[in-house]
């Protein structure tokens, strides 16, 4: 089992409502994606609201609109690894908003899980630039979900291609 150190920070949503075992979640997904060698790891969380993240979604990839997750991998801007120390991942940024929107029939849990996981991926350089690829990466979010109990969001909604991060 992988040692994880979870940093996680709320914007305008109500902590009490969104405790989840996002800990367990995240350290057991780490169990099995293999990440870079480390002693241990470390992850940013923000649950925040639509305005938010759509100011970080036009200033980091130029669209001005809400979006369900965003990822910033620090393991994609070379940062040093330090001996010893947590090796930081990245940041995984959810809008809770966004998440009840899209979530059925009160899969509320489920779409925040699944947001989760895909965001783990991308800090882990998982990439959907293609048909492909995107299927790939969506079939390992539902072996992440169900290797904690849970089942993808039914029935999702279709996923497109990255257009460029």
């Amino acid at each position: 089992m992988v040692e994880l150190e979870l940093d996680l920070t709320w914007h305008q949503v109500d902590p009490a409502e969104w405790n989840l075992p996002w800990q367990v979640w995240l350290t057991e997904w780490l169990t099995v994606l293999n990440p870079p060698p480390a002693p241990r790891y470390e992850i940013g969380l923000r649950l925040t609201d639509d305005q938010e993240i759509q100011t970080l979604n036009r200033d980091y990839r130029g669209y001005n609109t809400p979006t369900d997750v965003l990822a910033f991998s620090a393991l994609e801007t070379g940062m040093p690894i330090v001996p010893d120390a947590p090796l930081f991942l990245g940041d995984i940024v959810i809008s809770i908003p966004t998440a009840q929107r899209q979530a059925v029939m009160g899969q509320v849990t489920q779409e925040l899980a699944w947001l989760v996981a895909h965001g783990l991926l991308h800090l882990l350089g998982w990439d959907h630039p293609d048909a492909p690829r995107l299927d790939q990466m969506l079939t390992q979010q539902r072996r992440l979900l169900e290797q904690v109990g849970l089942t993808a969001p039914q029935p999702h909604r279709q996923e497109t291609p990255s257009k460029g991060v």
